[in-house]
């Protein structure tokens, strides 16, 4: 099983290269639904990560593939244009998935 990250940036994407974890770059609404489409579609990738800038174009279609599919894990990440809080955004993470509040 693998990672995959669909990414608006190259910074966010070399970055996740140089980890070890491939991935896309797309800019516009269409493309990024096609790419998460393909992602989920892929039977050994695990998890799928994308930059809140990219998750806040298909939030709706983020909310209904989070609560339909148990895999793969769709996670959202912030970059270098995103918040930087992360301890709220894992929060928010586990309050939406799990339904722990912390």
């Amino acid at each position: 099983m693998r990672c995959f990250v669909l990414s608006d940036n190259t910074d966010t994407l070399m970055g996740m290269r140089l980890a070890g974890i491939e991935g896309t770059l797309v800019h516009e609404r269409e493309e990024l639904l096609d790419a998460l489409g393909t992602a989920m579609r892929t039977d050994d990738i695990a998890v799928v990560m994308l930059t809140e800038k990219l998750a806040a174009l298909c939030d709706a279609e983020l909310t209904r593939l989070k609560e339909r599919t148990a895999k793969p894990l769709l996670v959202v990440i912030p970059d270098r244009h995103g918040s930087a809080d992360m301890t709220a955004s894992i929060s928010r993470y586990l309050a939406e998935t799990v339904g722990i509040h912390i």
